[in-house]
């Protein structure tokens, strides 16, 4: 009888802690908001597929000879972006150079010195913990005699943040500049290694303890097999790694503004791909910092010299770049950061 009445009682506590999580999370859900969602939504819709095709064909055109890291293509992509951040009259946090300089010594297979790209809008209230856009801008470089431009891979990343970036900036125009720094980082070396983002982490420009998320984006302009019947889905991976937060912010923001289906197979830890451990937000979740990586999946000019731009499914690359500033504005914008609630984990 004693016995029983033991497990009786470690059951009920079982359960009461049980309930209690739920509740929590339950609660934590609810919580999520957008109470400025008419702003959300004016800003949103001034990222316009035109404006990300005319991006996704000048960076993948034959011009930056397939970006490859350290080369004079690359280099030269790095200042089509540079130079848009001028036009934008959106600052570097690096004053007006923009590159956060890698050395050749720290690649290897003789690969040359090559940069990350970074600009920044200071944030209103707390301008010292920052949201990362991020997005590689290398790509596979040339043959002698075919070019591999590299349009959806990372063509389509690196317009997304570009035309975030532009909307943030007219907000701050309009008198709703965010409350929280908003950068946008393009990094170098992803195609060897994920150098930049490592080098970036190592060398922060803005300190990791002070990074509220990392949303990463590599390859969200086309359709993989999975999805041919079903065109408007997008995989989110590592939402839910470290904090439960995001992955709620991540689902509403989605609700309320692009209502894509959210694919999570990807984020299994048992898929084979391991793409979690595959793109540059790695990095910054290695340092604790709670992250988000979107993707198309693979398809059959992954890393093929096919990987053109007149293949870009520019719709859908809208509405997926919609998702992802919908929850920069978010992060950004909360009265509170989100907690790594699971860092320990």
């Amino acid at each position: 009888m004693k016995v029983q009445l033991i497990v009786l009682v470690l059951t009920l506590v079982g359960s009461c802690s049980t309930l209690r999580h739920a509740e929590k999370l339950e609660h934590l859900k609810n919580g999520v908001a957008f109470d400025d969602s008419k702003t959300v939504e004016t800003y949103l819709n001034s990222i316009t597929e035109s404006e990300l095709k005319t991006h996704v064909y000048a960076f993948s055109s034959d011009d930056f000879e397939g970006r490859r890291t350290g080369e004079p293509g690359h280099h030269e992509a790095c200042n089509y972006l540079k130079a848009y951040y001028i036009e934008q009259e959106i600052k570097s946090p690096l004053g007006s150079d923009y590159f956060q300089y890698i050395p050749e010594s720290y690649f290897s297979e003789g690969i040359k010195n090559s940069q990350n790209v970074i600009a920044f809008i200071e944030g209103s209230e707390f301008p010292h913990e920052v949201v990362i856009i991020s997005a590689h801008s290398d790509h596979e470089g040339y043959t002698e005699t075919e070019i591999y431009n590299g349009a959806d891979d990372n063509g389509s990343g690196t317009a997304a943040v570009l035309e975030m970036a532009q909307a943030f900036q007219i907000a701050a125009k309009e008198g709703h500049p965010p409350k929280r720094s908003i950068v946008f980082l393009h990094l170098t070396g992803e195609e060897v290694g994920l150098n930049g983002s490592r080098y970036y982490a190592k060398y922060p420009v803005f300190s990791m303890a002070n990074t509220v998320a990392n949303l990463n984006i590599d390859m969200i302009g086309r359709v993989d097999e999975s999805h041919l019947d079903a065109e408007d889905y997008i995989y989110i991976i590592g939402a839910d790694r470290l904090s439960t937060e995001l992955h709620y912010i991540s689902e509403k923001a989605n609700d309320q503004f692009t209502q894509l289906n959210l694919d999570y197979r990807l984020n299994d830890d048992s898929d084979p791909n391991r793409y979690y451990y595959r793109s540059d937000h790695y990095n910054f979740a290695q340092q604790g910092v709670p992250v988000i990586f979107y993707f198309n999946g693979e398809h059959e000019d992954y890393h093929q010299v096919t990987d053109t731009a007149d293949k870009i499914n520019y719709s859908l690359l809208e509405k997926r770049t919609r998702l992802i500033f919908a929850t920069a504005w978010y992060l950004a914008n909360s009265d509170e950061r989100i907690v790594a609630d699971k860092l320990e984990l």
